[in-house]
């Protein structure tokens, strides 16, 4: 029986594992109590599990837990989308996600 080589594997596997979950957040302040935000989520999938969880429920999740006042996403990018063809990035892929938008009250 062939032997598979172990090599390659071991060294992937962990590099994977540290991609798997990274995100950013960013504020700009307009006024007083209100601006804008951005934040990012990294995730991979493999096998349809996305790990830690998918990239736009990181980005979604990271800016929620800033504890804003009313939060409004107004853009929402995914890369990569192929529309319809999404399923052949659940064998495995790298997505990333950022939603855009405008916290806390301008006061008009």
């Amino acid at each position: 029986m062939p032997q598979i080589p172990r090599g390659p594997c071991a060294l992937l596997l962990p590099l994977v594992f540290a991609a798997a979950g990274c995100s950013s957040l960013s504020f700009q302040r307009k006024t007083e109590t209100s601006g804008t935000f951005s934040s990012s989520g990294l995730a991979v999938t493999m096998l349809s599990v996305d790990l830690p969880k998918s990239a736009l429920q990181i980005a979604r999740e990271n800016a929620s837990d800033s504890n804003m006042a009313n939060m409004q996403v107004e853009r929402v990018l995914v890369v990569p989308d192929f529309g319809g063809f999404n399923w052949i990035l659940d064998i495995f892929s790298i997505r990333y996600a950022r939603i855009e938008g405008t916290w806390g009250f301008s006061g008009k």
